[in-house]
C-alpha cells in the first residue's frame, strides 16, 4: 500500500503526521528520508500529536539520538531516533538498546541507514522530497508485516 500527498506547509505535513498515527500500532517502525529541511521531524511531531502526546515537545532528537514522548497518562506513545550523526554501524546502534529501548510504542526513525534494517526493519517508509515554494512532496508505503527484530 502506497500514497502520495503534496504538502504546501509544515502545518500540513504535521496534519498528515497525525493521520498517519491512527493507523500505526505499537510494533510499527517507520522510516523518514529526506534531505535536511523536507520536514521529517514535523511530520514526527504530527504522528507525536495524534498519538496524544504534547506537540510542542516534539523536537529533533539529532543530539540526544532518542526521544520518548508520552500520552496524558505517562505512557511513552511514541520513540523518535535520530540517526545523523551515527555512522551506519551496527555496533553504535547497540549502545542504543535496539531494538528493547523500543517497545511498546511506535518509533520513527530519521535519517536510517542500512544497519538499523537489522535491529528495527520498517514497516512503513515515508520520503520526503522539498519541492518549490517550500512544498513537499510526500511518499507513504506501508510495507506490512510487524517488525520481528532478534
Amino acid at each position: 500500500m502506497g500514497s502520495d500527498a503534496v504538502m504546501r506547509s509544515e502545518e500540513e505535513t504535521e496534519r498528515l503526521g497525525a493521520s498517519l498515527a491512527a493507523t500505526l500500532s505499537s510494533d510499527d517502525v517507520v522510516y523518514l528520508r529526506g534531505d535536511l529541511g523536507a520536514g521529517k521531524t514535523a511530520l514526527a511531531r504530527g504522528v507525536a500529536r495524534g498519538l496524544g502526546a504534547p506537540a510542542r515537545l516534539v523536537a529533533s532528537p539529532t543530539f540526544a539520538l532518542l526521544h520518548e514522548y508520552s500520552g496524558e497518562n505517562g505512557e511513552v506513545v511514541l520513540r523518535h531516533l535520530d540517526l545523523y550523526r551515527l555512522a551506519d554501524d551496527p555496533r553504535e546502534l547497540a549502545v542504543l538498546g535496539l531494538p528493547d529501548s523500543t517497545r511498546g510504542a511506535p518509533v520513527c526513525v530519521e535519517w536510517p541507514g542500512e544497519a538499523i534494517r537489522l535491529l528495527l526493519p520498517p514497516t512503513v517508509e515515508i520520503a520526503l522530497e522539498t519541492l518549490a515554494d517550500d512544498a513537499r512532496r510526500i511518499r507513504v508505503a506501508r510495507l506490512g508485516g510487524l517488525r520481528t527484530p532478534e
